[in-house]
């Protein structure tokens, strides 16, 4: 079975992680989950139940030195839905939190990446997200932005985060062989 690290951040998307842990582990992958401290607090009520329908503890915080790592080796990772902060962060090699640090290791690692965003309309305008975005194309991560991927809702638009473009890229991946040194 292939494990996957399921990485979210604090943005509205988050709270569907259940059905998408569900989703993904009828695709056949063992999900561990993943979680920013502010995304870890909004789902606090649900964690005891998020980490029995994964079988795995829920992460949000690194280990400490000498502990045992409790979750099996990651075969690939996404991190979704990845806010403004947390692909600004992991584009730059800022690694405070748990899972932008596994992320950016992650790419020195060579564990294949997907990676959704989710920012509204006014981030959007924001010139950095375009820079982290390019940066992390260029490091090999597969983000899906703009045309194909998400795109941000104009102010009163209620589109759904498309969650299931994630798993298929993350299918996709899972499809090509391996790409060697």
């Amino acid at each position: 079975m292939t494990t996957l690290y399921l990485l979210g951040s604090a943005a509205p998307p988050v709270l569907d992680v259940a059905s998408v842990i569900e989703d993904a582990q009828a695709r056949g992958y063992d999900v561990c989950l993943g979680l920013t401290p502010a995304a870890a607090r909004w789902l606090d009520p649900q964690l005891p139940e998020l980490e029995h329908l994964t079988r795995h503890p829920v992460r949000s915080e690194y280990k400490a030195p000498g502990a045992a790592d409790v979750w099996p080796r990651a075969d690939m990772a996404l991190f979704a839905p990845a806010t403004f902060n947390s692909l600004n962060s992991w584009a730059l090699g800022l690694t405070s939190s748990f899972v932008v640090g596994f992320a950016a290791e992650a790419i020195g690692k060579g564990i294949p990446l997907v990676t959704m965003p989710c920012v509204n309309a006014a981030y959007a305008q924001h010139r950095a997200l375009d820079r982290s975005i390019a940066e992390l194309r260029g490091m090999g991560v597969s983000v899906l932005y703009g045309h194909g991927g998400f795109e941000p809702n104009q102010p009163g638009e209620r589109r759904p985060y498309p969650w299931h473009l994630a798993l298929d890229a993350v299918d996709d991946m899972r499809k090509r062989p391996p790409s060697g040194p």
